[in-house]
């Protein structure tokens, strides 16, 4: 297995000149007319480098690790060999695209599906959070590419929906992501069931070395491509990238501040964990910004409006998860802020690749608290940058307005006068069937399916102990004696048979008189053969000694 790397001449690393497009452009590179005419509509018509060094190799059907910087066109290195090697519709999958985020599937998907319009492709993004039958109904249909998340992927697969035994070509996008421990089982799962000689091409903007090692386990003599010399750092040079060290408490007065910087556009700011995104983007709304929150925790649905919202300009405050920086190509943003220092210096990278992509400049802010510095200090050395100490800074210090370019005076709300977007509620919720909690929750305010535990009613359970016994019962082996009847009807008989004189067994008792002995001998007959010895089931209260009174 050989590895190739070829670096990039010194006139490769900017996009031609657009005085020769015979030379350069992408019919030059063996793509085809229909797919150069897609890419004209689209309003592509030169290739960046990553994709002059991939097309042409990629073409020919071999192997492929690309490698570059974030915004840099690695979507359309791949998907134009991809689409150019289809062969004629036969109504099985042809091409496999794996992501590892459902945001950058449907991105991914749009973007194939723009680049072969011209030839009527028909691609379809495969991805958890929506129903099934949706997606299920488009394989039956006929597809030719498949854009999915492993995990979906791995569900129709199982289920006979996607038949994975035609894939001429395969494609990881991040594969550092997805080659990642928690990715690489599925991985295996999936390539198991496509042709062994298939295309593989792995692309992604950071590719440590023993990610190249695992990766090459499933390619075949692949062409490493890095489109960018080896000395270069891993982010785009048009992002000017700024670090403070912030106070917890002060970061959102911070955050309000920067956004009514001079010439800021579509904002992304991201943030740790989800708890944090709610808060601060609940935070900059009431201050006045059109902000919205995106996050794993979200329905399907919910995070699909999130995301069209702010590509239309709704909204231009996306507080983000680190389920946004994985290749999520927007075009408009100027900003990226770190609400928390970055795990590691891949996270950073992704991030601010987020601004500054296809040419165009950005800015990168990232605050870091003191107990980051640390983490920072690592990030720094690693990335090479010049911010080993971030300087103490609160939205008040003056170096922090001139830096970034923000007004003096500015405040910690957006004027009323400055609040022109029309907001997150003016983006229509779509109903995609979503198989998240929300689903769960709708299902049993409408009422639950039948066969579940809340189906029956509480009053259809419980009463049934409380029926009386049917006359049909078998009889009690032993009938029931009434106490309290039966000690007032031998009372009442023995005063009735010595009043008229008669002798019975009971005023023949060893009292001293007949009267007194009949109506007690009962009681105590009833107290050692009724309720037990300490009390008395004819009524009698109990003494403080313990024994029964019978006054």
């Amino acid at each position: 297995m050989s590895d190739t790397t070829l670096p990039v001449a010194a006139e490769a690393k900017s996009a031609p000149a657009a005085e020769a497009p015979a030379e350069n452009g992408f019919a030059a590179l063996g793509a085809s007319p229909e797919t150069v005419a897609a890419l004209e509509m689209m309003g592509i018509t030169q290739p960046f480098p990553v994709q002059s060094l991939t097309l042409q190799i990629a073409l020919a059907g071999s192997d492929v690790i690309g490698q570059a910087r974030t915004g840099t066109g690695k979507t359309l290195a791949f998907g134009v060999p991809l689409l150019d090697r289809l062969l004629p519709a036969n109504g099985r999958p042809q091409a496999l695209v794996v992501v590892p985020t459902r945001e950058l599937c449907i991105q991914v998907a749009d973007d194939l599906h723009r680049a072969g319009k011209t030839r009527s492709v028909k691609v379809v993004a495969i991805y958890g959070g929506r129903a099934f039958e949706p997606q299920v109904d488009a394989l039956r249909a006929g597809v030719e590419v498949v854009v999915g998340t492993p995990g979906r992927l791995l569900d129709l697969a199982r289920q006979g929906h996607l038949d994975l035994g035609g894939i001429r070509t395969l494609v990881l996008d991040e594969a550092d992501e997805m080659l990642d421990l928690g990715f690489l089982p599925d991985i295996e799962k999936i390539l198991a069931q496509t042709p062994s000689d298939r295309q593989t091409m792995l692309f992604s903007a950071t590719m440590p070395g023993p990610i190249l090692t695992l990766a090459r386990r499933f390619l075949n003599q692949p062409v490493h491509m890095r489109a960018e010399d080896p000395t270069e750092t891993s982010m785009v040079p048009t992002t000017a990238q700024h670090v403070f060290r912030a106070h917890a408490l002060d970061k959102v007065e911070m955050i309000a501040r920067v956004l009514q910087a001079q010439g800021r556009g579509l904002t992304i700011v991201f943030c740790r964990t989800k708890r944090s995104c709610d808060r601060v983007g609940a935070d900059l709304a009431e201050r006045g910004f059109a902000a919205a929150a995106v996050h794993g925790d979200l329905a399907q649905a919910a995070r699909e409006r999130v995301v069209r919202a702010f590509r239309t300009g709704k909204i231009d405050v996306l507080v983000a998860t680190d389920v946004a920086a994985r290749g999520i190509d927007i075009q408009g943003v100027t900003h990226v802020i770190n609400y928390q220092c970055p795990e590691d210096d891949k996270t950073y990278v992704h991030r601010i690749g987020r601004t500054g992509r296809a040419g165009e400049s950005g800015i990168a802010v990232t605050f870091v608290d003191w107990d980051d510095l640390g983490r920072w200090k690592d990030i720094n050395d690693t990335l090479g940058l010049p911010f080993p100490e971030p300087p103490e800074t609160y939205s008040s210090s003056a170096h922090f307005y001139e830096a970034l370019d923000i007004p003096k005076g500015t405040g910690g709300s957006l004027p009323r006068s400055a609040r022109v977007r029309v907001g997150l509620q003016a983006e229509e919720l779509e109903d995609i069937g979503d198989t998240g909690s929300s689903r769960r929750r709708a299902r049993t305010d409408d009422g639950p399916r039948s066969g579940g535990r809340e189906h029956r009613a509480p009053e259809h359970r419980a009463p049934e102990r409380r029926v009386a016994p049917s006359t049909d019962a078998p009889p009690r082996s032993r009938p029931r004696q009434r106490t309290r009847g039966a000690g007032a009807a031998t009372h009442v008989a023995t005063t009735q048979s010595t009043a008229d004189g008669g002798t019975s067994k009971a005023a023949a008792g060893s009292g001293p008189t007949g009267e007194g002995t009949s109506a007690s001998r009962p009681r105590r007959r009833r107290r050692g053969s009724g309720r037990g010895a300490g009390g008395d089931a004819a009524g009698g209260e109990m003494s403080p000694a313990g024994e029964t009174s019978t006054s």
